[in-house]
């Protein structure tokens, strides 16, 4: 059975216990005891290798969620520290032989500690304000602060407050995530991408989605998924001003304004005409898989919220499904035997169940040699902000995974998650080794192909 977000608080199903909780005690129950304790997704979290303390486990934060929705534990900043001390990676999904559903608990726990405000201080207050309800809530907003970090980076501002020691005028945590800015583009998605684009032969219809992380900072890619669609056949539709999907908010215990974000972003598109939604972000692309039990409450949204999740794909899943083109040898793009290594993003292979496909994106590419990655469905840290809010966990999970990748020998990495591509990136730092999307690999492909002259 779903399980959905419900708006009143529950009735406390333990005689005697503590006041009912509005989140966790909202949920079907069936979802709340589905962990049988077999410990079979110990081995899976990268926080209970690293300190081994049974509450830093999935089973053991499941404990303390069913003893909160049951009334028997208060909601304490304990909790509060060790819901945010989890990374969200959901490798513990893949490992778990009762399927159990951690998102939603993951979700509904966060939502939990933020309602009760155990963490809350006037800082993080006002960080959450700006950033969840101002900057990714309003698309003109986050738009005009990508304008302005463009400009900052782009006229060597940001050179020369590093080189005349202006950086240490910020406070400390600021200061530490300065140098992993990541690089604003010039052009944005709606700059780069037409709203209507149609190939010669029209073979489905499909809807984009931009995203706003990816929009300022990877509009390429935007740029080529739309002509890998086109390339294979697939009319592509681009709404103006997307926004935001909601999975920052959903992950970060603010399901009320996630619910909105998906309100706006299904308003949008009209679902009828496409045969497909298609995401290129591995983060937002298992988060809009699930908009169905986000809005089942709303009466004006739910069918739509299905229909919706039914339509909604990952650029590669969508690509294997439609039996894609794999590109013809071109006299540029990939050497012979060039060496790319794939690291998997946790919510494509872990939050979607999507692995095999990137991997027949990389192999059709002539000239592209895949060598496979060790621990490649290890998370590398990033998990989403976890990178912000857990630095020394997620600076020892990134040295990991640059580690595995600098063993492979590749020329380049391949991952399919903002994310994953900005952490690998900053902890290799090294321009010889770049970080690519497979679809950005594929695109170069199909380019490299009408380039060459025919025989």
């Amino acid at each position: 059975m779903s399980a959905h977000p419900t708006s009143a608080p529950s009735t406390d199903k333990a005689a005697g216990g503590l006041a009912p909780v509005r989140f966790l005690g909202g949920l079907d129950y069936s979802v709340v005891q589905q962990c049988m304790h077999c410990g079979m997704c110990l081995p899976s979290c990268p926080t209970y290798l690293e300190t081994k303390r049974e509450r830093n486990s999935p089973r053991g934060r499941i404990a303390l969620m069913r003893s909160i929705a049951d009334g028997e534990l208060p909601v304490t900043r304990e909790f509060g520290e060790e819901m945010y001390y989890c990374l969200g990676c959901l490798a513990c999904t893949t490992a778990c032989p009762a399927g159990v559903d951690y998102p939603v608990l993951f979700e509904h726990a966060r939502a939990e500690v933020e309602s009760a405000g155990v963490l809350d201080t006037p800082t993080r207050r006002f960080w959450r304000w700006l950033t969840l309800r101002q900057l990714f809530a309003h698309p003109w907003m986050l738009r005009l602060a990508g304008r302005l970090l463009w400009l900052y980076q782009a006229s060597g501002a940001c050179r020369l407050v590093r080189e005349w020691g202006l950086i240490h005028l910020l406070p400390k945590n600021l200061r530490d995530l300065e140098p992993s800015t990541p690089v604003v583009r010039r052009r944005f998605s709606d700059e780069l991408i037409a709203e209507t684009e149609t190939p010669a032969e029209i073979r489905h219809r499909v809807g984009l989605l931009t995203g706003c992380v990816q929009d300022l900072v990877f509009s390429d890619v935007n740029r080529d998924t739309a002509d890998v669609l086109l390339a294979n056949g697939c009319a592509v539709e681009t709404p103006r001003s997307q926004g935001c999907c909601g999975s920052l908010h959903a992950h970060n215990g603010d399901l009320e304004q996630a619910r909105e974000q998906a309100r706006r972003l299904i308003d949008r598109f009209d679902l009828g005409r496409l045969d497909a939604v298609i995401t290129n972000a591995a983060g937002c692309g298992s988060h809009l898989k699930h908009f169905a039990p986000l809005l089942a409450d709303d009466p004006a949204y739910a069918d739509r919220a299905r229909e919706w999740d039914r339509k909604v794909r990952d650029i590669s899943e969508w690509l294997v499904e439609i039996g894609f083109r794999a590109p013809a040898p071109a006299a540029t793009g990939p050497g012979p035997g060039c060496r790319v290594t794939y690291h998997e993003a946790c919510h494509l292979c872990h939050g979607q169940g999507i692995s095999a496909q990137p991997r027949a994106v990389l192999r059709s590419i002539p000239g592209l040699e895949l060598v496979e990655l060790r621990d490649a469905t290890h998370c590398c840290g990033s998990a989403g902000v976890y990178n912000i809010t857990q630095p020394e966990q997620a600076a020892k999970l990134q040295a990991e995974k640059v580690a595995h990748i600098r063993a492979t020998g590749a020329a380049c990495v391949a991952t399919a998650n903002p994310g994953c591509h900005l952490q690998i990136q900053n902890g290799l730092a090294d321009p010889a080794v770049p970080v690519r999307h497979p679809v950005s690999l594929l695109a170069e492909a199909y380019r490299a192909e009408a380039e060459t002259p025919s025989a």
